[in-house]
């Protein structure tokens, strides 16, 4: 399983959008756009898991710096997640 950081995205793009992209290029297990919570809008990246590695780097290769609704995507393999340290409250 390769998960993929989709960067740059148009703040009106949908998963099913980022879905279609990847399929052109293989089987896509996941996708997801990041919304705010406040707002509810796109945070303009999302994220891909797709099972077949090549399939992956072939993605990659194809949709890394793709312009797509007048923005150069940047499509990169994900790092981890890194520990954050729990966020204390004000009050």
């Amino acid at each position: 399983m390769v998960n993929i950081y989709v960067g740059n995205l148009s703040y009106e793009t949908t998963e099913d959008d980022l879905r279609n992209l990847f399929e052109a290029h293989g089987a896509v297990d996941r996708a997801s756009v990041v919304m705010d919570r406040m707002t509810g809008r796109s945070k303009g990246f999302g994220f891909v898991e797709m099972p077949n590695d090549q399939e992956a780097r072939a993605a990659i290769n194809a949709l890394n710096e793709m312009e797509t609704r007048g923005r150069k995507m940047m499509v990169n393999e994900a790092r981890p997640k890194e520990d954050r340290p729990a966020r204390r409250s004000r009050y």
